[in-house]
């Protein structure tokens, strides 16, 4: 009788979860859909220009933006997270590890503004010494997500990491591999769906981001000319207008919240169609 109950608690919990994504998609595409038929499809996505109280709504700066960003942060934070991982699944001591592996997991329970504020105190600085100009741009925003997708790429891939049966690292020693090799030409293969699935979990921070980015991006609704450039994300938008917006221009917000949801979903169907191409 308990398992029954239990399996009917199970499902209840399964179907919400589902019940309650569905109704953000239903909800996000109902009411930003519209918008972009109203203004144009490809005034839309391809327009260069935002600027509301003009009508002009063209969220492609937005857009590349978002790409610059995420792509410098998968560059900065995941070959750092997983070698991280690596040290910290085969070659840490023991009493190093119960040091490090706890400021790993604090990291993820730190707020975005205290991120931000970092940012803004420390690598800001630092950009502007380095660069002369104002500090606030692509390179500066993909280096502190970078930084904050650190606990999740660690712990989903030393998870993986450790996930591996021990038999695989005996065997590759075994045939006079040394621990090295066996470690990056055994285990990290292995594992390669385990650090994949943190890898997207990481993208997906970074694209979801909106706080920290906010504070040291430079929130140009222009296309960056380069990586010290002003940019500002697709989040960034929504949040900065979101509040006195009316009309078109919150619906305009709302078809930027379905550009962002498809664009997530097809990084993640993109990550996903390249883990079975691989397995």
């Amino acid at each position: 009788m308990k398992e029954g109950v239990m399996k009917i608690v199970f499902l209840l919990a399964a179907c919400f979860s589902i019940l309650a994504v569905a109704l953000i998609c239903i909800f996000l595409f109902a009411n930003g859909v519209p918008a972009i038929w109203k203004i144009g499809v490809l005034d839309f996505l391809l327009g260069q220009k935002w600027m509301p109280a003009n009508q002009l709504f063209g969220i492609f700066p937005m857009i590349v933006g978002s790409v610059y960003v995420t792509a410098g942060a998968i560059i900065v934070g995941v070959p750092m997270g997983i070698l991280c991982a690596v040290f910290l699944a085969r070659f840490c001591p023991e009493r190093l590890y119960k040091i490090v592996k706890p400021a790993v997991s604090l990291l993820a329970g730190i707020p975005s503004i205290v991120y931000g504020f970092f940012g803004l105190v420390v690598i800001v600085p630092i950009m502007q010494d380095l660069t002369g100009g104002n500090g606030k741009g692509v390179l500066t925003a993909s280096i502190l997500l970078g930084i904050m997708i650190l606990p999740t790429v660690i712990g989903v891939s030393e998870s993986a990491i450790r996930a591996v049966p021990n038999s695989y690292y005996e065997g590759a020693l075994a045939l006079g591999a040394t621990h090295e090799r066996s470690v990056f030409f055994t285990l990290l293969p292995a594992a390669k769906q385990g650090i994949l699935a943190g890898v997207i979990l990481g993208v997906g921070r970074a694209i979801g981001e909106t706080m920290a980015v906010i504070m040291i991006a430079g929130n140009q609704p222009v296309v960056p000319d380069s990586i010290f450039g002003g940019v500002r994300t697709l989040t960034a938008n929504i949040v900065m207008e979101m509040g006195y917006a009316a009309d078109l221009h919150r619906e305009a917000l709302l078809g930027t919240g379905v550009v962002l949801f498809v664009f997530i979903l097809i990084i993640n169907l993109s990550f996903s169609a390249l883990k079975r191409r691989r397995s």
